[in-house]
């Protein structure tokens, strides 16, 4: 692929590892897995303990969901082979992140506005 190409499913890419990420980790769906992973997370066991912190992060989250991508894809961004694949991880972590950022600063927002409608309509 050349550099245009790669760039473009670097943040296509991104949509759906974020998707998946923010989904798992903080919606309703998903709330009981996050219940009992974070019950893990206090365990004594560093294992079981950072196993289970997975599910409860999405920026952490967010690296296991890259792995799987990069794997199905076979995704490379700026070099060919692993060092390619290791650069487009790494990146994709990082702009689904944004993506991630952005979609809660955006619900942030909305739910803001949607308090002040309900206070301008009770008064």
């Amino acid at each position: 692929m050349n550099i245009n190409e790669q760039v473009y499913w670097l943040f296509i890419l991104a949509l759906p590892v974020a998707c998946i990420s923010w989904t798992v980790t903080k919606e309703e769906i998903f709330k009981g897995l996050r219940t009992y992973s974070e019950n893990k997370t206090k365990s004594k066991n560093v294992i079981t303990r950072k196993f289970f912190f997975i599910f409860t992060c999405e920026y952490c989250f967010s690296h296991y969901i890259v792995i799987l991508f990069l794997f199905l894809t076979d995704y490379q961004l700026l070099l060919a082979g692993w060092k390619g694949i290791i650069i487009g991880g790494f990146s994709l972590v990082w702009i689904a992140n944004i993506y991630m950022n952005l979609f809660c600063y955006i619900r942030q927002d909305i739910k803001k506005v949607k308090e002040e409608i309900k206070d301008i309509e009770s008064k």
